[in-house]
């Protein structure tokens, strides 16, 4: 959420940065300002009833004291009447705060000053590239044959027990699953994060925490009994462990990962694009997840986009890297790098993660704070990524490694699995 202070001081600015994920923001920017405005002068209203009315409180005292009873019940009446005008400005400050606070959920994050203008992921940025795609065998074959030729993953059996989206892993496919699962966690231990284990549902604050409401709603499994959100990125229970926080500066960095099953509705997802492991209803993930100080935030994204490049540099997969456009960028972001491996049997490219800094876009709604070097509370930054996200990087090694013998298990991966190839 963008703090109130500066887009008051800002606007233009902000109407400018929005402009860049072709949002006309004018007319919201000027509601919330001025919603502000009324609520501020509501507030300077009260606070002056409130403190009139603590005056004249002690002049009753004191009146009483002195015996002068008719003068204290004169202004007794007069607290009466205080105390209905405080209630109304009270309770319409609380309104305009709601309403201001409503209007300010709906503004995403400003992009940064190097995100390229742009509308559509065909204006992404391509800013770095690295891997020799495989000249395959003949008969080659995309991943949502080869599971079925080897009896590793059961899309019909997980329609069976659920729906579309959900599959069954099997078999050599269960273990490499696990396996990958294993090495993310163990790559992002070595680099210093601190592994968790997070809940798999989240209450409506820590969606909102997030950023995942009121943005993403639709998107998001809801059990309504109990108002829970299932997760749809480990991101959000993580991040949210910082929910009401103040840590001390030389607390930061802090670095955490975690494996989850993600779930999302993906709703008006069609087309051959989607099939097999392309896109899920649940998936697992492993995430990384770090608070930073806002001066340090931009060179631990750098770090953070290395450290997926040496994963995938392992796993000797073809892979790129690009700078998201403001059209294409998640409605928290400030800056997005997307990794795609290239998919050699379908012939595209394969989103398998997203890194991004938030700035203080998150630490604001989640009141997440570190004091300075002066004793003050700060916002703090925040940043995550994939690392990564599992069934596209399957789909690259089951397409990528296949031979006419089988699909050979990625070196980095042959004593996680306890195997070597698939055949």
């Amino acid at each position: 959420m963008l703090q109130i202070a500066f887009i008051r001081e800002n606007q233009e600015k902000v109407i400018t940065a929005l402009a860049k994920r072709n949002i006309d923001a004018t007319s919201v920017v000027q509601e919330v300002v001025q919603l502000d405005e009324r609520r501020r002068a509501t507030q300077v209203a009260l606070d002056g009833i409130l403190s009139e009315s603590n005056k004249l409180s002690k002049d009753i005292g004191e009146l009483m004291k002195a015996g002068e009873k008719s003068k204290a019940a004169i202004l007794k009446e007069k607290t009466v009447l205080l105390k209905e005008k405080s209630k109304t400005l009270a309770e319409t400050a609380d309104r305009l705060a709601a309403e201001l606070l409503e209007k300010l959920y709906t503004l995403p994050n400003l992009p940064a000053d190097i995100v390229p203008f742009g509308k559509t992921p065909e204006e992404n940025l391509n800013v770095f590239e690295e891997g020799e795609i495989p000249v395959l065998h003949e008969g080659a074959q995309p991943h949502w044959d080869l599971v079925k030729k080897y009896d590793i993953i059961d899309f019909e059996l997980g329609n069976k027990i659920t729906g579309a989206g959900f599959p069954v892993y099997k078999g050599k496919g269960a273990k490499l699953q696990r396996a990958l699962i294993n090495y993310f966690l163990d790559k992002n231990t070595a680099a210093g994060y601190n592994e968790v284990q997070v809940p798999h549902m989240v209450n409506e604050a820590s969606a909102y925490g997030t950023g995942q409401l009121p943005d993403k709603e639709g998107q998001m499994y809801h059990d309504k009994t109990d108002d829970l959100y299932l997760i749809p990125t480990a991101e959000v229970p993580v991040t949210n462990l910082f929910r009401d926080v103040i840590l001390n500066e030389n607390e930061l960095p802090v670095l955490t990962t975690a494996y989850t099953p993600c779930f999302r509705r993906e709703a008006g997802s069609y087309g051959a694009h989607v099939r097999g492991l392309n896109r899920l209803h649940q998936f697992d993930k492993v995430e990384i997840v770090r608070v930073e100080h806002p001066d340090k935030s931009y060179e631990a994204l750098e770090g953070m986009v290395e450290h997926v490049k040496n994963i995938l540099q392992e796993l000797k997969l073809p892979y790129r890297i690009l700078r998201l456009c403001g059209g294409d960028m998640g409605f928290t972001s400030a800056l997005t790098y997307d990794f795609e491996v290239y998919s050699t049997a379908q012939e595209r490219w394969l989103e398998i993660s997203s890194v991004s800094n938030f700035e203080t876009f998150q630490a604001n709604r989640l009141k997440l704070r570190f004091k300075d070097k002066d004793g003050k509370n700060q916002l703090a930054h925040t940043l995550n990524g994939s690392s990564l996200a599992l069934p596209r990087v399957l789909a690259g090694i089951l397409e990528n490694y296949q031979t006419a013998e089988g699909i050979v298990i990625p070196e980095v991966l042959r004593s996680y699995c306890g195997f070597d190839i698939i055949d």
